[in-house]
């Protein structure tokens, strides 16, 4: 395998996180912890928001489709991790390695676009509340996730095109506790240069476009909410949209200080840090911060979780 991947190298060793062990037990136990929690935040959202009538809206519609990712994405990543924490040393194929990459590039550059889809929808519903309905139809609303979906799949198999083509000929050890971008590029014995300019393209496109997109939309929320006369009134508008911009401000914060980190902090390790935040902390936060924010999800989840789905929505808890 490794031959036919023009490299000469047919797995890779990923050194994880080299400390003393009883500090692998403890953020072993820790992680554990936080994955177990955000497996069951995330379920929980994505069954309500399906077995709710009162959810099926598009904006929960979208809710729906990121904590769904948010399963597939910690699913991606953190078993790595918590792997990375028993052992110092843990082997992968080219094979694994290259389809790893695949998902988790996709599912980040997925996410991306979902929020900005997401930023789209809370501007119709506070700039245009009378035209909401006719303007974001449940049709519109299953072609913008699914244009999500497959334009985050799309970019990750171009950057795989050209990533996969490169190399490999040793040493074979990635300083990391998955297989990311960066390390691997580090690795390969041949130009890539090519490669290197693909994904810096892609993340263009793939971050800053959407990110673009959120900003115009919250520029206009914030106009038409500062329009309102009454701070009742304001204070209401900001609320449908807090929990959403809570979510982008925490997401892109942590990836654009992935892509913009100075090149000094790959000798401290300071990557592997940096991955722990946008592959488990993030993922961990945001059901909660929408949970916490949104009374409907809040009221929803509790009557999901007791049983009384079922019950008129005018008998008082």
């Amino acid at each position: 395998m490794g031959n036919w991947s023009r490299g000469h190298i047919a797995e890779f060793v990923l050194v994880g996180f080299p400390t003393s062990p009883p500090l692998q037990c403890l953020l072993f136990v820790l992680f554990l912890a936080i994955y177990l929690l955000t497996l069951l935040e995330n379920t929980l959202i994505v069954s309500t928001v399906w077995l709710t009538p009162s959810l099926h809206r598009p904006m929960y519609f979208f809710l729906g489709h990121l904590s769904f990712l948010e399963l597939w994405y910690i699913n991606v990543t953190v078993p790595r991790l918590l792997g990375a924490f028993l052992t110092q040393e843990r082997r992968v194929s080219y094979v694994g390695c290259m389809t790893q990459l695949y998902f988790f590039i996709a599912l980040a550059c997925t996410e991306c676009v979902l929020l900005a889809v997401m930023a789209y929808d809370r501007y119709l519903a506070i700039c245009e509340p009378l035209r909401y309905p006719s303007l974001m139809p449940s049709s519109l609303a299953i072609r913008l996730a699914a244009s999500s979906w497959g334009s985050g799949f799309l970019s990750s198999m171009m950057k795989l095109l050209f990533i996969s083509r490169l190399s490999y000929c040793g040493p074979n050890v990635i300083n990391h506790f998955f297989c990311d971008i960066s390390p691997l590029l580090n690795l390969t014995c041949s130009d890539k240069e090519q490669a290197e300019l693909v994904d810096f393209l892609l993340a263009l496109v793939m971050i800053l476009l959407p990110l673009l997109a959120v900003v115009s939309s919250y520029a206009a929320i914030m106009a038409a909410i500062l329009r309102i006369p009454t701070a009742q009134g304001r204070r209401k508008a900001f609320s449908t949209c807090a929990s959403h911009l809570a979510v982008v401000v925490i997401y892109y914060s942590s990836t654009l200080f992935t892509y913009a980190r100075p090149q000094a902090m790959y000798t401290f390790n300071h990557n592997k840090v940096i991955s722990v935040l946008y592959t488990v902390i993030v993922p961990f936060l945001n059901p909660a911060i929408y949970c916490l924010r949104n009374k409907e999800v809040k009221d929803a989840l509790r009557k999901s979780v007791l049983g009384r789905c079922h019950y008129p929505r005018d008998v008082p808890d």
